[in-house]
């Protein structure tokens, strides 16, 4: 009955190891061969990349990144795939791409080429200048985030460039609600807008044309001192172009000539209002 009972549990234990063995063994077996199906299909990935078909790259990396975490091709995958939408031209999608690249792998090696690539998608997202500004704001502020996060980057003078574009393009919505209002008629109205755009965008390639915009505006509103002034500095500023300056004293002729006349209407006024004085009083 001992020798029985000795044997049954010798029996078990050995039972137990094998199928503990067997089970080990066919769980490393399933870990590798995933491992290797992930593997396999990221090659076939960077294959497809290099070819430049982008539409099947993005197949294959969207299977890895439903079917293949935890086996080391995640990150990869989701760089690539924001890489085939900047290759693409598809701009917002690689914004987004590169944005979730970012967050899910901030200590990655590709952490710095993707929110610069997330700022440069922004940029190239269409602008027009009838629109809102607001995704001109949003790469402004990429920018400013790729800075901040990475301050001694070799690209900052490529970022400078950026950032003043974008500036322009601010400025030239501004510029063009100003001219907006002048062919309206409504000389106030653009003085103020171009107040505003020559403080605010003092660089702006539009700043030669708003001189004389804002100079003309002045002169309309017979205001002829400060239509000269912004003439003036006009001049300072292009005193070595002599087209510039032949406009400009072209320019002065016809706010003098507008001044003359203004002179006269209040002189005419002026006799008018004398006139119509003493009638009233020779009435009472």
């Amino acid at each position: 009955m001992k020798v029985f009972e000795k044997s049954a549990i010798f029996f078990l234990i050995f039972f137990g190891t094998v199928l503990l063995v067997g089970c080990a063994s066919t769980v490393s077996r399933d870990k590798v061969t995933h491992t290797n199906f992930c593997r396999a299909k990221y090659e076939a990935a960077e294959e497809l990349f290099k070819k430049q078909k982008y539409g099947r790259t993005q197949d294959k990396l969207e299977e890895i990144l439903s079917k293949c975490a935890g086996t080391g091709y995640m990150e990869k995958s989701q760089f690539l795939l924001a890489e085939t939408y900047f290759n693409l031209e598809e701009w917002i999608e690689a914004r987004g791409e590169y944005g979730s690249f970012v967050m899910n792998f901030p200590g990655s090696p590709f952490a710095e080429t993707a929110a610069y690539r997330k700022a440069v998608s922004a940029y190239n997202i269409k602008f027009k200048v009838s629109r809102d500004e607001t995704n001109t704001t949003t790469a402004m502020k990429d920018f400013e985030r790729y800075l901040d996060d990475y301050p001694d980057t070799p690209l900052r003078d490529s970022v400078n460039y950026y950032y003043e574009q974008l500036i322009e393009r601010m400025a030239e919505k501004e510029f063009q609600t100003a001219r907006l209002y002048m062919r309206m008629d409504k000389p106030q109205a653009t003085v103020i807008y171009l107040k505003e755009f020559l403080d605010t965008y003092p660089k702006s390639k539009r700043r030669q044309e708003s001189l004389f915009m804002i100079t003309e505006a002045y002169t309309e509103l017979d205001q002829f001192e400060a239509a000269r002034s912004y003439l003036n500095i006009a001049r300072t500023d292009n005193a070595d172009d002599k087209d510039i300056l032949k406009k400009i004293e072209k320019t002065e002729k016809s706010i003098a000539k507008a001044e003359a006349k203004f002179e006269k209407k209040l002189k005419r006024d002026a006799e008018k209002n004398r006139v119509q004085k003493e009638e009233k009083e020779m009435t009472n």
